[in-house]
């Protein structure tokens, strides 16, 4: 039943990316065949810095300098332990024995011993964490990444990453939350708080003289197939298609 399900939503990843080609190839032919729609994806990237610059940024630094830092980090810990919940559903369709058993463990703990994650008592008694999302699994089944996509609001994906947006959309805590202002709230934080994260990384890659779009991207799809092979992924020249992953590594 799994296994069929990826099927399917491999074969839609397959002509999703079959239509993205087919759209990029007015591209030329210099394009970047991880890239082809390179064009439109800068324009998407420049709407996203514009709107990073003049709002989540802005509020991010706010956040990380006038709210005290145990309420950072409990607010991390909190939302990290909702995505260890999906990690270990993901760990699981990967048939990561230890992985699956050790987030769960995770979850149980920091929800309990550590009130409902605000305290991340799994890591200081030895549970590493071991993120997953269902674009990782797709990948380990053999699902090919696609092109590169740039998304509005987003930010950096890939034909496959797209495809599963609705899958993770739907089994998200936050998102499903009855309460509307509650979880408005709760999805505000997420985003300020995941920003804030990041402030030092990007404050480096915009005070860097180089192509901030390409770097961003070659990044991406670096990290994104390190995470899908567990951090051995093969050569690129082993792969007929450069931006496609078909061998799924071995199961831990």
């Amino acid at each position: 039943m799994m296994l069929a399900s990826l099927k399917r939503v491999g074969l839609g990843v397959a002509l999703l990316a079959l239509a993205v080609a087919s759209t990029g190839c007015a591209t030329g032919p210099n394009a970047n065949p991880k890239d082809p729609l390179e064009p439109m994806n800068r324009q998407v990237a420049r709407f996203n810095d514009v709107l990073d610059d003049n709002v989540l940024k802005p509020v991010a630094t706010g956040y990380r300098d006038y709210t005290p830092q145990p309420v950072q980090t409990g607010v991390s810990n909190f939302f990290r332990n909702l995505s260890d919940v999906w990690s270990t559903a993901n760990n699981g369709l990967q048939l990561k024995g230890r992985d699956t058993a050790e987030s769960l463990m995770r979850v149980v703990v920091n929800t309990t011993l550590g009130i409902y994650g605000l305290f991340d008592v799994a890591t200081q008694i030895g549970l590493e964490r071991h993120p997953e999302d269902f674009g990782q699994t797709l990948g380990y089944w053999g699902v090919p990444s696609g092109p590169y996509v740039v998304l509005p609001l987003l930010g950096p994906s890939t034909v496959r990453d797209t495809s599963v947006v609705p899958v993770e959309t739907s089994v998200d805590f936050v998102r499903q939350y009855d309460d509307v202002p509650v979880r408005n709230a709760a999805m505000a934080t997420r985003i300020v708080d995941r920003r804030a994260s990041l402030l030092k990384t990007t404050d480096l890659l915009t005070g860097a003289a180089i192509d901030k779009y390409s770097f961003t991207r070659d990044s991406y799809l670096q990290f994104r197939r390190n995470q899908v092979y567990d951090g051995n992924p093969p050569d690129e020249d082993e792969l007929v298609d450069p931006s496609a992953e078909p061998v799924a590594p071995s199961a831990k």
